[in-house]
């Protein structure tokens, strides 16, 4: 089964996915394409294919990080395998898996070949916030990263990573910072941070290695802290996030956690790049709850 996003990376993606449909289909398998309008939508496409009585060998996601997330919410629990054509803006969570992202043939030669291995397992971020819970693969972000991410998704334009970093510049001409209540693994405090995220994976915004060390199967998540700073320290910092040099700053902390709790007034939580639920939120980790084809 293929789910393509035909907005992803600015409708770039749905060459991919016929590419996809086409390369599978060559190598004898059945392919059933999804695709809907909108988000919404293609979830509930891909939930309704997964709830029937056909046999499904894997369900295989052709986009982003976005896309990602909705394979991951409608396969937790199914030992239906997960496969990934990357095609988004970001592809952070492609990226934390090694996968190819500027090739469809590569990345579908490694689901078919993960398929006849087994692939692998990885873990899971579980969030509860308003009474309904969701799940994550890469990074849950609640504070200017998630203001940043707020902002880049009401922009049409530029297209690209270009996008994120100028909404980040954006931001940060107004951007205060916020006053946490957090707990984590049993032990609360309050926290001034420019930014709280809660990471399965490594990255945001196409490659900023805020939790460098971070792995997807170990049974942890990593809580990243970012102390307030003046906007001249944040921009000297900024550039060593993409090559994870960032991490000996006394403004950055980061301590494994196996479940947290984030407070806060007026932060909406974003995680996978898809927008959550306003704080407070609940966060634990699921270890090696998905399959995944990488």
């Amino acid at each position: 089964m293929l789910a393509v996003n035909p907005a992803a990376s600015f409708g770039r993606s749905r060459g991919a996915g016929d590419e996809a449909a086409g390369y599978f289909r060559a190598a004898g398998w059945t392919v059933v394409v999804l695709q809907a309008g909108g988000y919404e939508p293609l979830g509930a496409l891909v939930r309704q294919a997964l709830s029937s009585d056909e046999e499904v060998a894997a369900l295989v996601v052709v986009g982003g990080d976005g896309m990602i997330h909705l394979g991951v919410n409608a396969l937790v629990g199914l030992e239906v395998p997960l496969g990934i054509i990357p095609s988004g803006t970001g592809n952070d969570v492609a990226r934390l898996l090694a996968l190819p992202l500027n090739s469809p043939a590569g990345a579908c030669r490694r689901v078919l070949d993960a398929l006849a291995a087994g692939g692998r397992r990885m873990d899971v971020g579980r969030v509860r916030a308003g009474g309904k819970t969701t799940y994550f693969a890469g990074v849950l972000s609640a504070g200017f990263d998630a203001a940043v991410n707020e902002r880049a998704n009401s922009w049409r334009w530029p297209r690209g990573k270009s996008r994120y970093n100028l909404a980040m510049l954006r931001e940060l001409g107004s951007f205060r910072r916020i006053e946490y209540s957090v707990c984590a693994d049993g032990v609360s405090w309050n926290q001034r941070a420019l930014l709280i995220s809660v990471a399965n994976g490594q990255s945001i915004g196409g490659g900023m290695r805020i939790t460098p060390d971070a792995l997807p199967d170990d049974g942890w998540l990593d809580l990243f802290v970012v102390e307030p700073l003046s906007r001249l320290k944040f921009l000297s910092i900024f550039p060593k996030v993409f090559a994870g040099k960032h991490t000996g700053r006394r403004e950055v902390m980061i301590r494994r956690v196996r479940e947290v709790r984030l407070e806060a007034e007026g932060v909406v939580a974003y995680a996978d790049g898809e927008r959550l639920a306003a704080l407070p939120v609940d966060i634990d980790v699921l270890p090696l709850a998905l399959h995944v084809l990488a």
